[in-house]
């Protein structure tokens, strides 16, 4: 039996196809083939495929179409229960899911929201109370609604873990075991995990959530998008910003998502490039939410040429037509680098995603060319103007140093005039000892200044074995001896 040519041959509703159709699309992924049979007949299912080839739609769909029959219009929250709840690690990454919820089901009636951190959760309470089928949400604000008590989860049929290997990174693990306590036994409700690459942390946390699960890889494990050309640059790290701006303004790019491994390094690089000349924005976890949403609508809309984001902020960002993916900076983990650059190439498009290696950061190239089980290309970085440096034909070239005259350098300087004393009066007032200028030192009455004859003076200067003590110094506090109170007496 030859795969499916349309969503139609794969059994999904009318209103469904009706909504794919106006969405653009015509013939499901390989992921979707696979999955969504599957998930139709009630199975659990572990599916594994690159960033970028649909496996969103793969889960949605069917999940509406299961839904759909129980869909009304009753104002009623009761009638509305959660049903289906999905669990993503990031803000972008349950925004962009419960879009296509609300794109793929809007002519079944069926209601859906998202919830995450970062906004005030008084926004969110009346939707959620109000009812919803379908709910999207992070782990911890989703904890804050139950202790809320905005909502019931006892209900749930069915629950979705995207990207789940992001989950147990950013550790969301104690968290998602109390959500799973409040859900309805696993032998009661369907259990989808869904992520681009597999551990053995993985597989230990599909074994206590799913359910005897159906495998679906659509292709080999850990890899990339095969649309994605890859190269590497191996250049010090103080020529990165200049090797990127060349290859920016060179090729006249627009949407260039730069990823970095902190959220300072983030906005730091952003702030260097707005310098260099080029529209920039940043995207990472210290920012607003409102902030994040409004990077990404003009990352979105092309006016900006680079996006600097940090990997948390960056995973799950869905934008079409991303020319290039930049690793400025090669992650620490390896299986963030398919995340990376499964940000370009997406839906079969072609892509391209280039990475700057510093010496320092040769192990960790090493490391994920073992996960992928292959090399990465090396390209030479000839041409490029490094560090704000002159190449070095444009430093010889520039007009020679007027010749310098060494003698006159070593020449012994003129010896400086005497100064004037314009005050005679005022020579022999001695200076204050430091011990008056300790902050610590109690303050002390001082008598007002005297001139004193000329002679006293100058026996003060000259006492025998001392001739540095002053009569009038202080002595300082800490060495004052205090006298101890003497007990009272029976």
């Amino acid at each position: 039996m030859g795969s499916p040519s349309s969503f139609a041959e794969l059994g999904l509703r009318a209103e469904l196809l009706r909504a794919v159709a106006e969405a653009g699309y015509t013939t499901p992924t390989p992921i979707q083939t696979q999955a969504i049979p599957l998930i139709l007949a009630g199975k659990d299912v572990m599916g594994g495929a690159q960033t970028g080839t649909g496996k969103t739609a793969g889960f949605a769909l069917p999940i509406l179409h299961k839904l759909a029959p129980t869909a009304n219009t009753s104002p009623s929250p009761a009638r509305h229960p959660v049903r289906a709840l999905i669990l993503a690690p990031t803000r972008e990454l349950a925004i962009q899911v419960e879009e296509f919820f609300r794109t793929y089901g809007k002519y079944t009636g069926l209601r859906s929201t998202v919830v995450f951190g970062g906004v005030d959760i008084k926004q969110q309470l009346p939707i959620v109370r109000g009812g919803v089928e379908i709910l999207v949400a992070t782990p911890g604000r989703l904890l804050d609604h139950v202790e809320q008590k905005s909502l019931y989860l006892g209900q749930v049929e069915i629950l979705v873990l995207d990207e789940a290997d992001r989950m147990l990174d950013m550790g969301f693990i104690p968290d998602i075991k109390r959500i799973m306590a409040l859900l309805p036994a696993t032998a009661r409700r369907q259990n989808l995990l869904f992520s681009a690459t597999f551990s053995n942390e993985i597989k230990k946390l599909a074994d206590a959530l799913l359910n005897e699960p159906q495998l679906i890889e659509v292709a080999r494990r850990n890899t990339t998008a095969e649309t994605v050309t890859q190269s590497v640059y191996k250049l010090p790290a103080d020529q990165k910003r200049a090797l990127l701006e060349h290859i920016v303004t060179s090729r006249n790019l627009w949407q260039v998502l730069c990823f970095v491994r902190t959220k300072h390094g983030a906005s730091r690089l952003a702030r260097q490039l707005e310098k260099d000349g080029l529209k920039t924005t940043a995207i990472h976890g210290d920012k607003s939410q409102i902030a994040r949403l409004e990077a990404l609508d003009e990352f979105k809309a092309a006016k900006v040429q680079v996006m600097v984001a940090t990997d948390v902020a960056g995973r799950g960002l869905d934008i079409d037509d991303v020319p290039l993916v930049v690793n400025y900076e090669i992650p620490h983990v390896p299986e963030d680098y398919i995340h990376r650059v499964g940000r370009t190439g997406r839906a079969g498009a072609a892509g391209e995603a280039v990475s700057f290696c510093a010496p320092d950061e040769e192990r960790l190239l090493a490391e994920i060319e073992r996960l992928l089980k292959r090399s990465i290309p090396v390209v030479a970085a000839q041409g490029i103007v490094a560090g704000r440096r002159l190449p070095r034909d444009a430093r010889e070239a520039r007009s020679p140093r007027p010749p310098h005259d060494r003698a006159a350098t070593h020449a012994r300087p003129t010896p400086r005039a005497e100064p004037i004393d314009r005050n005679p009066e005022q020579r022999h007032i001695p200076r204050p000892e430091p011990v008056d200028r300790n902050p610590d030192q109690p303050p002390r009455a001082q008598a007002p200044h005297r001139p004193q004859p000329a002679a006293a003076l100058t026996a003060t200067a000259s006492a025998p074995g001392r001739p540095w003590l002053k009569k009038s110094a202080p002595v300082p506090a800490l060495l004052m001896k205090r006298r101890v109170a003497e007990p009272e007496s029976a």
